[in-house]
């Protein structure tokens, strides 16, 4: 049987997604807890990989085991047997056509940016911060110039092993909800720190640092040392994929800011 699940996490306390020598990634906690619940090994393909610090809403995997469990075992079953901070939110019987990366069509983030001139205790992680004042107008024109087809080497890290920046974007959408700037982008994949490149740069704009045009300067000149800061891990959430209508992936309604 091939099952896909949809992980929730908040990536605070890992080295990413992957397994790692030096720490521990969510995949560890996932494989380990599924591997209790089929009595036998077991091993998760995602859909996207996420970066030390990054959290999930709607992380999508798939596994292949030869057990036979009710549903019942693979979300509350599995989750007693998660740490608190990771979480099974669905799971699905898929055709052995289906596969968490290779069948993805898009995958969607959502960078959430609490803007106050003072910090927030209770806000300590699982947010960015900007105490300057940020003009959600001027960055969400900038971003609009990012849209489409285009080489990202600029909005990469120098460290990415990816054999071609070219990446398409279909939207990059920048709104406020008081205090919280929400900068929601989807595209067809992702290069390492991609949107965290974005949202620095986004947040220069923002700040009236950068003219807005400046944005598509940065993407011509494909040099990462042109373009903002990395902007923090901690407010970046992977929450979504798309998949062909025929698996019948099960999606979760996004609220206003990051949470489903």
């Amino acid at each position: 049987m091939r099952y896909a699940l949809g992980i929730e996490y908040d990536g605070s306390k890992y080295c990413g997604w992957q397994r790692q020598n030096n720490g521990i990634g969510v995949q560890q906690r996932v494989e380990e807890a599924l591997s209790k619940i089929a009595n036998e090994p077991i091993e998760v393909i995602c859909a996207g990989r996420t970066d030390t610090g990054v959290n999930a809403t709607n992380q999508v995997v798939h596994f292949d085991t030869d057990q036979i469990r009710k549903d019942v075992a693979w979300t509350l079953g599995v989750n007693t047997h998660l740490p608190s901070d990771i979480a099974v939110t669905w799971v699905k019987p898929v055709s052995d056509e289906f596969h968490a990366r290779f069948s993805a069509t898009a995958r969607r983030y959502r960078y959430v940016i609490y803007n106050s001139r003072l910090r927030s205790a209770i806000l300590s992680h699982g947010i960015s911060f900007c105490h300057q004042p940020l003009d959600e107008n001027l960055m969400h024109q900038a971003a609009q110039l990012l849209l489409g087809r285009h080489d990202f080497t600029s909005y990469r890290t120098v460290h990415c092993q990816s054999h071609s920046a070219i990446r398409t974007l279909y939207h990059c959408n920048v709104s406020r909800f008081n205090n919280y700037l929400v900068i929601d982008v989807k595209g067809n994949a992702f290069l390492h720190h991609m949107v965290r490149n974005i949202a620095g740069s986004l947040m220069e704009v923002g700040q009236g640092d950068r003219p807005v045009l400046w944005i598509k300067e940065v993407l011509d000149a494909q040099n990462r040392c042109v373009a903002g800061m990395t902007a923090a891990a901690a407010g970046l959430y992977f929450v979504d994929v798309d998949y062909p209508e025929e698996f019948n992936i099960p999606k979760r309604h996004l609220g206003p800011l990051f949470l489903t």
